[in-house]
């Protein structure tokens, strides 16, 4: 059964609002009016961070903006951290002439 015209065009929209409905990362896209967005704007942003489910911002049905959750920055070692910070100036291994003047007899 072949599809043609306007039935072969809904599937093409449909299959691409399916394709953009995980947004990349496998979570749907949960769709959200504007208005209740703005009335709900902190708590909303807490349910993307909590869930890291994004949310689609829509006004009339088009969408206007995507509320993605924020990337997690891998944890860096302390080891190293002070690298290239300091300069070695003179020797570090002899005496630092404190005890020029003593006589350990």
């Amino acid at each position: 059964m072949a599809t043609t015209g306007k039935v072969a065009n809904h599937l093409d929209q449909a299959k691409a609002r399916w394709m953009d409905s995980c947004h990349g990362n496998g979570k749907p896209v949960r769709e959200i009016a504007i208005s209740k967005f703005k009335a709900t704007c902190l708590a909303e942003l807490e349910s993307v961070r909590r869930t890291r489910t994004p949310i689609r911002i829509t006004r009339f049905g088009k969408p206007i903006a995507d509320i993605l959750p924020p990337t997690i920055a891998p944890q860096k070692s302390w080891l190293g951290c002070m690298e290239d910070t300091m300069k070695i100036v003179g020797d570090i291994v002899g005496p630092v002439g404190a005890f020029d003047g003593w006589d350990p007899d």
